[in-house]
């Protein structure tokens, strides 16, 4: 009798063993991808032009620039608020290589000029060339932008 106990004992100490530590390794290894794959931001490539545009031609996609300046209160709530909105950030990731540039700092001012820039923030898709698609000026709360890149997507 004692060793049937036994037997059965070490049978379930065994299965429980083995499915904490599947869960354990499922939690630790399996959702830490898609909370990377999946942030709740829209992930910027910051101040690199250059890098956006091979990243756009080797991905296939078009660019989506916030074109900012570091004392615009506009362009501070559109990082606050629209960037990290999860809609948002769903769309452009998966649609769009997305980069920020300071447009007073290092290549900014220069980019600025050549693409006639007044205000900020100025929101510009381009295609992955680098040629303007579609542009904004101002703050846009999150459905708008989306609405923006739909409307970019199409042309």
């Amino acid at each position: 009798m004692k060793d049937l106990f036994t037997s059965i004992f070490y049978k379930y100490a065994v299965q429980i063993l083995l499915v904490a530590g599947l869960t354990i390794t499922c939690i630790k290894y399996d959702h830490a991808p898609a909370i990377a794959k999946n942030p709740a931001h829209i992930v910027f490539i910051e101040n690199s032009w250059d890098e956006a545009l091979k990243q756009a031609a080797l991905q296939k996609k078009y660019i989506f620039v916030d074109a900012y300046a570091t004392w615009c209160g506009p362009c501070k709530m559109l990082k606050a608020q629209t960037f990290t909105d999860d809609k948002a950030a769903a769309f452009y990731n998966s649609n769009f290589v997305n980069v920020a540039i300071d447009m007073e700092k290092g290549r900014g001012p220069e980019l600025a000029r050549q693409w006639q820039l007044r205000a900020y923030p100025t929101l510009i898709i381009f295609d992955s060339k680098g040629k303007p698609v579609l542009g904004t000026v101002g703050f846009i709360n999150a459905s708008e932008l989306i609405r923006f890149g739909r409307e970019a997507l199409l042309k």
